[in-house]
């Protein structure tokens, strides 16, 4: 009876969830810069990550996007979807490729005990020879239980990615990236 108690035990504690940001969804106001922007033909290429990131979420379990994508080809993905829905997208003909470096990639899930945080930062290259840098610091409320608090830090991926793309279409730079 003691050792079952062991196994079952050592299962529970074992066992633990992968939490999974939303897939990405269209921002209405980047969706709006990017038309106004008086450029096409835009291809988005490889985006590469961090040396080391920890996806870890206290003791709950990694933090994981969805569709086995990694976190820097999600924002890769983001940033090729918001172009294809602004008419903006074309890897056939491009006359520009973007590709990017994320350079940091942080979370908190205990931020100030119920609060949390994502930092991302970004590096984009543009085929013209053009680069620019972005970073986003994304604060949302967490919760104490670390079940709760990891799921929260989950969701909180996909707007702290979509303020990050905004923040890169709508910088003064953009522009000069996506001019051939």
């Amino acid at each position: 009876m003691k050792q079952m108690f062991i196994v079952i035990t050592a299962l529970s504690l074992g066992a633990c969830s992968t939490y999974m940001p939303q897939r990405y969804s269209i921002n209405a106001d980047t969706n709006v810069a990017l038309k106004s922007i008086d450029a096409g033909n835009i291809s988005v290429g490889t985006f590469k990550g961090p040396d080391n990131f920890d996806k870890s979420c206290r003791a709950a379990g990694p933090i994981a996007p969805p569709d086995n994508l990694t976190f820097e080809s999600y924002i890769q993905k983001a940033l090729a979807d918001e172009l294809k829905v602004a008419g903006k997208y074309d890897d056939t003909t491009p006359k520009v490729t973007l590709s990017g470096i994320v350079d940091q990639l942080a979370f908190s899930s205990s931020r100030s005990l119920t609060g949390g945080s994502w930092d991302i930062g970004l590096k984009i290259n543009s085929s013209n020879g053009k680069s620019a840098y972005v970073s986003e610091h994304y604060e949302f409320n967490s919760g104490f239980i670390a079940d709760t608090a990891c799921k929260q830090t989950a969701e909180a991926y996909l707007p702290a990615v979509q303020d990050l793309i905004q923040k890169l279409v709508k910088s003064p730079d953009f522009k000069s990236l996506v001019t051939p």
